[in-house]
């Protein structure tokens, strides 16, 4: 059972957000891109790092209120394979935060039953942000909570070639050249294998793309766009996600019962 008085002040804006909130349809995976650190650090005529440490306190309020609504996945993405374009202090800044927030807020962790994992080439990263996420997911690793993934060194296209590869390879080892690749295979070897694809993706800063992140996952996630900078993002930004999610009808492709019935009675007349 939720407990709304860890979710909301009583009288505060969360509060009326939560109340509008149908806590029978949460979304079971929530995929965020947060994006405006730099923007957010521009601003007060800051460094690009004061936006991206800021962004830090997004993170835990975000991802605790995701814990606290029993939402079985969220996924951040923090670190995109493109990234590493950016200035070297930039980059070893970014690492620096990553590793002091997984040593900060593992009791948070802890206490929230939240699981950790990262996801993307992970082996491509400094072996000491390695050991770092290894040691978090391995504490985790027995929490039946909320799921959080962290996209690092993540592309959805590399995502993709990543899995094809190791599709291939397991086809050479049993020696099944000639397999057909149905859809589910394909998913059972992405790095979010038996994981439920996104229901939900929040962009944050405005941006209108999906900047390489989930791709395959995302096909039929409804998308919620908000100009809020990501440091700036909290509790009452996520439940006006929420409630835009559950404001949507999703067909999947098809349509419902009340419009197919129109289109038989439409045919009937017509024939």
């Amino acid at each position: 059972m939720i407990d709304l008085r860890k979710l909301a002040e009583p009288g505060s804006i969360e509060e009326t957000l939560l109340d509008r909130v149908d806590l029978k349809r949460l979304p079971r995976h929530v995929a965020v891109i947060m994006d405006g650190n730099g923007r957010w650090a521009k601003g007060r005529n800051l460094p690009r790092v004061e936006g991206h440490r800021a962004g830090i306190a997004s993170v835990r309020e975000i991802v605790e209120t995701a814990a606290r609504l029993e939402l079985r996945v969220m996924t951040l993405y923090a670190f995109s394979v493109e990234n590493w374009k950016r200035p070297r202090y930039e980059v070893a800044t970014l690492m620096m935060l990553l590793k002091e927030y997984l040593r900060k807020e593992l009791k948070t962790l802890m206490d929230n039953n939240i699981r950790f994992t990262a996801i993307g080439r992970v082996d491509g990263l400094d072996p000491s942000v390695q050991r770092e996420l290894k040691y978090a997911e391995n504490e985790t690793a027995k929490n039946s909570g909320l799921l959080f993934q962290i996209a690092l060194n993540y592309g959805g296209r590399a995502e993709i070639v990543d899995t094809v590869n190791r599709i291939m390879a397991v086809l050479r080892e049993r020696e099944m050249s000639d397999a057909q690749i149905d859809e589910q295979f394909f998913s059972d070897h992405l790095y979010t294998a038996n994981i439920d694809d996104p229901d939900l993706l929040i962009r944050t800063s405005g941006e209108l793309r999906v900047s390489n992140f989930l791709l395959w996952q995302i096909a039929y996630a409804e998308i919620h766009v908000t100009k809020v900078l990501w440091p700036d993002f909290r509790r009452r930004d996520l439940f006006e996600a929420i409630i835009d999610f559950q404001s949507r009808e999703r067909r999947y492709g098809g349509v419902d019962e009340s419009d197919a019935q129109m289109f038989i009675e439409a045919d009937n007349q017509q024939s």
